[in-house]
């Protein structure tokens, strides 16, 4: 008991400390220290604080030092840095950029009435329109058999509302929709911002993150910068990309400006930065996207709250981890605890792992799902004995016998399955019947994975009722591991919180609240059948149990 206690309690302080560090680091991120003396010689002043008349020019060309020529899609002559706007151009597509190639957009912020190319005092930065990524495979109606995919709509929708004249743009267009190599894509949104705030730098305590956006000249005896103009690459996401081919001659660009503070564009660079890098160590376009959303959806201050909430789910999580196979590893005995509920988190664990690997996410998802496979079939071979023998390299298996307290758990086991089977497998079919005839899916067999999986998403909390009935005839719940089964009910209120902070389908934010509802039950039914945790109960092992040596617990075993 003392070795458990003693990880646990290195675990917390490990978490603790690492939540600590955290805080200190992003508050030396969004702190800036200002001049301490705005006349003095370290100091450096905005140019905005004088109010010049400025202009807004954006600029489209194949290079990104505009080498080759460059054509003017938009301008804003009376800029005014503190009013957000939103527009809508449609942007001309040259030829090189149709045959998969690329195309820049030059912003330049610079003195009302001066060409950007002639201004000594204007700031510009360059932003990729276009980026590279495998299309998304045709979505075909399984029974109809047309291969129009819902992708396809929505780009030529939003280019016939814009007036496009785009032949086929869109994501559709021929053999490039089923390619397997990265052909170019449109970014329709290009999010500018300018730090607004009359922030006077200290050279001494410059941040090295904003230094390389900062551009100042002597003027007298004091320096002075000019705007602070920042590309948000953050806000390019996946579901605005339409793809480019021959036929596509002019998209749509929405542009978007608002000012920000200084602490937010340091926050925003270090993000952006940490998506850049995750890029460089082969992170493709969709799985940079899933760490977007978090950043772009997300409100700032309930940002922060995602931080800690996520991080309590981590130290949650690894101590459930824990105790789980800690309780697992030990345990002789199924009496008391629901066989069919323990296949069921089996199966389910590994049809998520399908479904997650036919969609292709992230790896930092796919891998840790595939270890939880592993671990439920693990426990699968626990709750019903079975030993594995190999002859050669074709394996045999041998099932363990029962005894007679393992039987009545077992009968009241399929009861409660009885039941259960005819409220869930109606459902069950009756979703993947309405999937087929109505949804459109890559092939039979990914119809068949997303209908398995809408079945562990929307029924899957059903496989907890066994349990409930179990321990209801049973009149006990001794037999349950409460340290891990408490370390996932504060997990289960936690992603409550993240129901209303994250942005995510009504179906999937209900269904965080379900699993509250059979918590609840579990609560009552362990007030209302109390445990004597000083004891081994007649069920078998306890997690709860004395150590292995004691002179009780050995009487206990030998009667």
């Amino acid at each position: 008991m003392f070795q458990k206690t003693s990880l646990t309690t290195l675990i917390v302080g490990v978490f603790v400390v690492y939540v600590l560090h955290t805080c200190w680091v992003m508050y030396g991120i969004v702190y800036t220290k200002p001049c301490d003396s705005p006349r003095g010689e370290t100091c450096i002043s905005p140019y905005l604080a004088g109010k010049p008349k400025l202009q807004l020019s954006i600029y489209t060309s194949l290079r990104p030092n505009a080498d080759g020529g460059n054509s003017l899609i938009y301008k804003e002559e009376k800029f005014d840095v503190n009013k957000k706007f939103e527009t809508i151009v449609n942007v001309s597509l040259p030829k090189k950029t149709r045959n998969n190639g690329t195309l820049y957009g030059l912003i330049f912020v610079h003195q009302a009435g001066l060409s950007p190319w002639q201004d000594p005092r204007q700031v510009h930065m360059v932003a990729q329109l276009t980026t590279y990524m495998v299309p998304k495979p045709p979505e075909i109606s399984l029974i109809a058999g047309d291969d129009q995919t819902q992708g396809q709509k929505e780009p030529q929708q939003q280019q016939k509302h814009h007036g496009s004249p785009a032949a086929g743009g869109g994501v559709g267009g021929g053999a490039s929709s089923v390619s397997d190599h990265p052909v170019s894509h449109w970014r329709s949104r290009l999010t500018l911002n300018i730090v607004s705030d009359p922030f006077v730098f200290d050279k001494e305590y410059l941040p090295g993150d904003v230094h390389r956006y900062l551009r100042a000249f002597q003027s007298g005896r004091k320096m002075v910068y000019l705007p602070l103009l920042f590309v948000d690459e953050l806000s390019n996401r996946v579901k605005d990309l339409i793809e480019i081919n021959s036929t596509t001659t002019e998209l749509p660009l929405t542009i978007s400006y608002d000012s920000i503070s200084l602490g937010r564009l340091r926050f925003w660079i270090h993000m952006q930065d940490a998506v850049y890098s995750l890029q460089q160590f082969g992170f493709t376009e969709k799985d940079a996207d899933e760490i977007k959303g978090i950043f772009v959806d997300t409100n700032l201050y309930f940002l922060a709250l995602t931080f800690f909430v996520a991080a309590f789910h981590l130290l949650f999580d690894f101590l459930a981890f824990k105790n789980d196979i800690s309780f697992w590893k030990q345990k002789k005995s199924m009496v008391g605890m629901s066989s069919k509920a323990v296949l069921w988190r089996c199966f389910s664990t590994i049809v998520i792992f399908l479904y997650l690997f036919d969609e292709q996410t992230s790896p930092l998802v796919l891998i840790p799902a595939g270890i939880g496979s592993i671990i439920e079939v693990w426990k699968v071979k626990k709750a019903l004995k079975i030993q594995v023998f190999w002859k050669g390299v074709r394996p045999s298996f041998l099932f363990g016998k029962l005894d007679e307290s393992e039987r009545r758990t077992e009968e009241y086991d399929t009861l409660a399955m009885k039941y259960l089977s005819y409220l869930l497998y109606p459902l069950c079919v009756g979703g993947a019947v309405y999937a087929l005839i109505f949804l459109r899916y890559k092939s039979w067999y990914s119809w068949l994975i997303n209908s398995l999986v809408n079945g562990v998403y929307a029924f899957g909390f059903l496989f907890m009722l066994p349990q409930l009935f179990v321990n209801y005839k049973l009149k006990s719940v001794a037999h349950l591991p409460w340290k891990a089964f408490m370390y996932k009910a504060f997990n289960t209120f936690i992603d409550d919180v993240f129901a209303f902070i994250i942005t995510m389908p009504t179906s999937h934010r209900l269904a965080c609240f379900r699993d509250d509802v059979v918590f609840l039950v579990y609560l009552y039914q362990r007030w209302l059948y109390p445990v004597d945790k000083s004891r081994v109960n007649e069920y078998g092992v306890s997690y709860d149990e004395p150590p292995k040596g004691k002179t009780h617990e050995g009487k206990t075993h030998e009667d």
